[in-house]
C-alpha cells in the first residue's frame, strides 16, 4: 500500500510539472510578446502611454512571478532537504513579494482606466486625474517599492521564530507552531487586500460611469451613437474583475492551507500562473496596438508554414516529373 500510494505522488507531482511546464511556455511567449512590443515603441521614439507604461509592467511583473513559481516546483522538491530554514524563508517571501507586486500593478492599472475613461466631474476626481496619470512610472516605482517594504516586515516577523528554534516541520503536531507564524499570515493577507480593496473601489466606480454614460446615451434621440466600444470597456472591467477576485482567493487559501496544514497546495500556484496567462492574453486581444502587431506574427508565422509545405510539394512534384 505504500508503495502504491508513493507512485500515485510521484504521478501526482509529475502532472503537476507538466501543468507548469504547460503554464510557463505560454508566458514565454505572451509576456515578452507585451514587453517587446511596448518597449520597441519606446525605443523608436514612438508616444508611450500610461496604460502602455502599466502593460509594460504587469508584464514583466507576471513573467518574473511565472519563472519563479516554475523554478520553485521544478527544482525546490530536489534541494529543500539541503536547506535551513531561513533560506526556505527567503524563498517564500521573494514569492510574496512578486504576488504583492503584481496585485499593486494590477490595482494602479485598474485605477489609471479608471482616471483616463471615467467621466466623473468632482474636483478630487479631477485633481486625482492630473496627478496620478501623468505619474504613472512614478507609482510603478512605488508599488514595487511598497511591495518590497511589506516583504520586509514579514521577514522581520519571521526571522526571531526562526532563530528561537522554529523549523519548518510537516508534521501535523508541529503545524501550528513550526508552519508559518499568524503574524507573518497576518501581514502578507493585509499586504494583498489593500491592493484588492483599491481595485475594486476603481473597478467599481469605472463600470458606474461608463453603466450611467451608456443609459443617458441610450435614453438621447441621437440614434447613431455607437456603444459597442463602451459595452466592449465593461465587458473587459468585469471579466479583470473576476480573475483578480479569484487570483485573491487561490492565493489566501494558499498561506491558510500551510498555516493550518502545513501542506503546499501547489495545484493552486499553477492555476494562479494558468489565470495570469488567461488574463494576459485577454488584454492583447483588447488592446488594438498588442491585437494588431499579434495578428502580423501569427500571419508571418503561417506565410513561413505554408511556404515551406509549398516549397516542399513543388520539389516532390518537380521529382516525380523527372
Amino acid at each position: 500500500m505504500a508503495d502504491s500510494t508513493e507512485g500515485d505522488t510521484d504521478v501526482q507531482y509529475l502532472g503537476l510539472l507538466v501543468l507548469a511546464l504547460i503554464a510557463f511556455i505560454a508566458g514565454l511567449v505572451i509576456y515578452p510578446f507585451i514587453i517587446g512590443v511596448n518597449v520597441t515603441d519606446w525605443w523608436k521614439g514612438r508616444s508611450v502611454t500610461p496604460v502602455d507604461h502599466m502593460v509594460t509592467s504587469l508584464g514583466i511583473s507576471r513573467m518574473c512571478n511565472q519563472c519563479a513559481n516554475t523554478l520553485y516546483l521544478f527544482i525546490y522538491p530536489l534541494l529543500w532537504r539541503n536547506l535551513n530554514s531561513l533560506v526556505i524563508t527567503l524563498i517564500g517571501i521573494s514569492y510574496d513579494f512578486l504576488i504583492s507586486a503584481n496585485m499593486w500593478l494590477t490595482s494602479l492599472f485598474s485605477i489609471v482606466l479608471c482616471l483616463k475613461i471615467s467621466n466623473f466631474h468632482t474636483r478630487l476626481f479631477l485633481y486625482l486625474r492630473g496627478m496620478i496619470v501623468h505619474r504613472t512610472v512614478y507609482l510603478i516605482g512605488a508599488s514595487v517599492l511598497l511591495s518590497a517594504v511589506n516583504s520586509l516586515i514579514s521577514l522581520l516577523l519571521t526571522v526571531p521564530q526562526i532563530s528561537s528554534g522554529g523549523t519548518y516541520n510537516t508534521t501535523m503536531a508541529n503545524a501550528m507552531s513550526d508552519c508559518a507564524d499568524i503574524n507573518y499570515v497576518y501581514q502578507v493577507t493585509i499586504g494583498v487586500s489593500f491592493p484588492l480593496l483599491f481595485y475594486c473601489i476603481s473597478s467599481v466606480l469605472l463600470f458606474t460611469s461608463l453603466y450611467h454614460h451608456t443609459t443617458k446615451m441610450k435614453m438621447s434621440s441621437n440614434l447613431s451613437i455607437n456603444l459597442e466600444t463602451y459595452y466592449s470597456v465593461m465587458k473587459f472591467v468585469s471579466i479583470t474583475f473576476i480573475y483578480n477576485t479569484v487570483y485573491f482567493i487561490c492565493y489566501i487559501s494558499c498561506i491558510i492551507y500551510y498555516y493550518i496544514y502545513c501542506v503546499n497546495y501547489d495545484w493552486l500556484y499553477i492555476v494562479l500562473d494558468f489565470l495570469t496567462v488567461l488574463h494576459s492574453s485577454y488584454l492583447i486581444y483588447k488592446t488594438a496596438k498588442l491585437r494588431s502587431q499579434m495578428s502580423k506574427v501569427l500571419q508571418d508565422v503561417a506565410d513561413f508554414l505554408f511556404q515551406g509545405k509549398d516549397t516542399e510539394i513543388r520539389e516532390n512534384i518537380e521529382v516525380v516529373a523527372l
